[in-house]
């Protein structure tokens, strides 16, 4: 049975960190959204819980850094061990020493949060915006027209019905139904032909101090990680090949191939076998998967008014800690584009952007993964993640939407493309800032409360502020270190905090802002 139409200007479809942060991000601008979830509850596992620098700045934008914060942990040391005993401590994620601090990053750690309680926080946030997830229901047909997309829901009674959005955003994983709907191509190749085995459990005899790991365990290394703010361990064991074969499609693996055993027996007997700890120290197993390790991209990530973000674009190995994290800025970047162009008037060709920004983005966070996989870190003890896993060095400085327009730049000089800095507001060492009647400084004592919101915004750096059009919100900033590290000029801040125009010419600014939307 089919029920009458139902109207929302965007249509998510998974509810992931990917569908739930463009959910929070489009709800804070006003843009009506409705987010459906074909599972009957929001994914019950760890397996992406590692927030790189970068993420944790937008999700202070986005207003629940303070709950993340308190829910994980900075990542613990890991611990090896061999026969039954303690064979040292070593690093995972930094180089070989702390580093002084830096006023332009506030959040220099990568910080541990497990995936189910990631998607929490990104719920409880979406529902303080007034928006919520429809679960249980999944998408079983789409068609495309001129002005809208029209798709045929089914929920958890069976009943069908169909809804009219102006835009479709597939945010549902790997094997995306929307993106094999639209018939978007995904290449890639298996990375590991060795199963893997991810799980969440209760284990006693451990301290929760390390990441404990068993680089010569007998079937494959073995990984113990405790979890903050829970009682449990991530399990992550490898296997042989014994009795299996590689995969041979990027989007599924064969139905012949030999898989871990899942069941709560199957995990408790992997680490008996491979660990020194007894049967007896194994308690409830909370979930479990397994899977071969991948990678693979989409051919391109947007298909008339339906887009393509997180796994339903792209799939990494877990080395890197980078799915999650490129999911999560996938969303911030779609976000602002279709808020300007659904609540501003912005010609719908600023929506071309994201696939020119992202896709690349995208296929070099592949590369950076699928490198530290085959590198072997586990099996050699001591792999460790460097500056390029953190994301704050990623940038659109070739993206379509960038102007950078003053000659003779140093080498090393801050760009346009590149992400806006943070820097201290607080006298003399941050400089001294002042507002417009759009956006004043107030009580801010970072630049990055200045950019917090939906909102572009204007630096005049050592420079005065020209007139902007309401809503962008300007501010003059005359010494500090916001001027040594922007050096002077105007810049305009896009909403997910990079710079889209770097100009010392006024004139230069109203045909940038214009196509965002802003005149």
């Amino acid at each position: 049975m089919t029920h009458a139409l139902t109207r929302t200007e965007v249509l998510i479809v998974g509810a992931g960190p990917t569908g739930l942060t463009l959910a929070c991000d489009l709800a804070r601008r006003g843009v009506s959204a409705l987010l459906v979830e074909q599972a009957g509850a929001l994914f019950p596992g760890s397996r992406g819980k590692g927030l790189q620098p970068r993420t944790q700045e937008v999700f202070e934008d986005l207003g629940l850094l303070t709950a993340v914060h308190a829910a994980g942990r900075p990542y613990p040391r890991m611990l090896s061990w061999e026969d039954g005993e303690r064979q040292g401590e070593w690093d995972l994620v930094g180089g070989p020493g702390p580093t002084a601090p830096d006023p332009t990053v506030p959040f220099p750690s990568v910080w541990m949060l497990p995936q189910w309680r990631t998607q929490e926080l990104l719920h409880e946030r979406l529902r303080e915006l007034g928006g919520e997830v429809v679960l249980g229901t999944a998408l079983s047909g789409l068609d495309q027209y001129p002005d809208r997309v029209e798709a045929r829901l089914t929920g958890p009674d069976g009943a069908e019905r169909t809804v009219s959005a102006r835009y479709l955003v597939a945010a549902d994983g790997g094997r995306s139904t929307v993106r094999r709907a639209v018939g978007i191509p995904m290449a890639g190749e298996q990375i590991d032909p060795r199963p893997a085995l991810v799980a969440d459990l209760e284990i006693d005899g451990l301290d929760r101090g390390n990441w404990h790991v068993w680089p010569k365990a007998p079937g494959g290394p073995l990984l113990l990680c405790p979890l903050p703010s829970t009682t449990a361990f991530q399990l992550f064991a490898q296997f042989g090949t014994e009795g299996g074969r590689p995969e041979n499609d990027a989007e599924g693996s064969s139905e012949n191939d030999a898989e871990p055993d899942t069941s709560p027996e199957g995990v408790r007997r992997t680490i008996a076998a491979r660990t020194h700890l007894p049967e007896s120290a194994l308690g409830r197993v909370h979930w479990a998967s397994g899977f071969r390790p991948r990678t693979a991209l989409a051919e391109r990530f947007r298909e008339g008014r339906v887009f393509l973000a997180g796994d339903a674009a792209h799939i990494h190995s877990p080395a890197g800690g980078q799915g999650l994290n490129t999911s999560i800025q996938d969303a911030y970047n779609l976000g602002w584009k279709l808020g300007q162009v659904l609540r501003h008037g912005a010609d719908e060709a600023l929506l071309d952007s994201y696939e020119e920004e992202r896709l690349p983005i995208a296929a070099d966070v592949l590369e950076i993964s699928t490198r530290l996989h085959r590198a072997g870190g586990v099996r050699a003890g001591g792999l460790r993640r460097g500056p390029r896993t953190e994301q704050l060095g990623l940038g659109y400085e070739d993206g379509p939407l960038t102007v950078e327009a003053r000659p003779g730049l140093a080498e090393d000089a801050l760009r346009a493309g590149e992400r806006a800095p943070d820097a201290p507001l607080d006298g003399t060492a941050g400089g001294t800032a002042n507002g417009t009647a759009n956006g004043g400084t107030g009580s801010a004592r970072r630049l990055f409360e200045l950019f917090r919101g939906p909102h572009v915004t204007v630096l005049a750096v050592g420079r005065a502020l020209p007139e902007l059009p309401v809503g962008v919100h300007g501010h003059r900033i005359d010494g500090g270190v916001t001027e040594r590290v922007y050096g002077p000029g105007l810049f305009v801040v896009r909403p997910d905090g990079y710079l889209g125009l770097a100009t010392h010419d006024p004139a230069d600014l109203p045909g940038y802002l214009g196509r965002l939307g802003l005149r």
